[in-house]
Parts: structure tokens; C-alpha cells; sequence
């Protein structure tokens, strides 16, 4: 069952209210493939836009503060924690993003470790473009979630 639709089939935003309030957490990856010697640029970390990874942090990290903004029935958390950390894969000239997002509250945190992750590789397209426009961001999805009525869940 969608739950963002009512019963007349019009959009809305799921009301939460009488659901308990829980510790939950969330982890999601995505990765940004890109031509070798752009990869060498931010490993270097003399990228003339500055420090690509330390900048994509912070972005993802806003990123996930924002996702009520972008994201139309999403809800407004308060966000207890954001990480955002990256692994740098050479021989597939590829940053691997994973970020883990918790709160306390009556609804999840997908859809922030999502956008964090997003917007992190976003960030990382846009400082480097210059240099590489053929950058691909591909398999963004949810690793793990927990908390709430439904537990916790693990992807394949």
C-alpha cells in the first residue's frame, strides 16, 4: 500500500502523530565513477576548488537537513546524527559515499542518509566538472534502516 495517498487517491502527508516516538537510524551508499586523473586531483587534495571531500561532507550533511525542503511529503526531523564518509576506490577510478543518519522520533530517516548521499556525489560532480564531465553518480540506494514499528531492514 502507498501510504502517501489517501483513500480518494490524492497525495498527503502521512500523519505520524499517533506513532511512537523511537530511536531509528538509516545508512545509504552511492558511488561516482570519474576519469582517472580526476580521481588523482582529489586524492592530491590540490583540486583548485579546494578540498573536494571535505566540501562534499558538509554538503551532504545539509543535504540531509534539507530533505523536508526538497523532498514534497517528507516530514521535518530533528536529526540527532549525520555522517558522511568516503572510501576512495583507485582501481575502479570510483568515491564510494555512505552516510548514516538517526533521530528519535516517529518517523524514519531514509530519505535523509538518501539526499545526503546524493548530494555529497552532487558536490563532488560539481567541483570536478571542469575537469571531468563524463563523471557517472550510480547505485545510490538504502543499505539499512531501524527503529520504528516496522525493525529493522538489511538490503540484499
Amino acid at each position: 500500500m502507498l501510504t502517501h495517498f489517501n483513500q480518494a487517491g490524492a497525495a498527503h502527508m502521512v500523519d505520524v502523530g499517533n506513532k511512537d516516538s523511537t530511536d531509528r537510524a538509516a545508512i545509504a551508499t552511492g558511488s561516482i565513477t570519474m576519469l582517472p586523473k580526476t580521481l588523482e586531483l582529489i586524492i592530491a587534495g590540490n583540486h583548485k576548488k579546494g578540498d573536494v571531500l571535505g566540501i562534499a561532507r558538509i554538503a551532504g550533511i545539509q543535504g540531509a537537513k534539507k530533505t523536508s525542503d526538497l523532498i514534497p511529503l517528507c516530514h521535518p526531523i530533528g536529526l540527532t546524527h549525520v555522517s558522511v564518509d568516503f572510501e576512495i576506490l583507485k582501481e575502479s577510478n570510483m568515491v564510494v559515499c555512505t552516510t548514516l543518519t538517526k533521530t528519535k522520533g516517529q518517523t524514519g530517516v531514509e530519505m535523509e542518509a538518501l539526499t545526503a548521499v546524493q548530494v555529497a556525489l552532487l558536490t563532488i560532480y560539481d567541483m570536478c566538472k571542469a575537469v571531468d564531465r563524463g563523471m557517472v553518480i550510480s547505485n545510490v540506494k538504502l543499505l539499512n534502516k531501524s527503529g520504528g514499528k516496522s525493525g529493522e531492514w538489511k538490503a540484499d
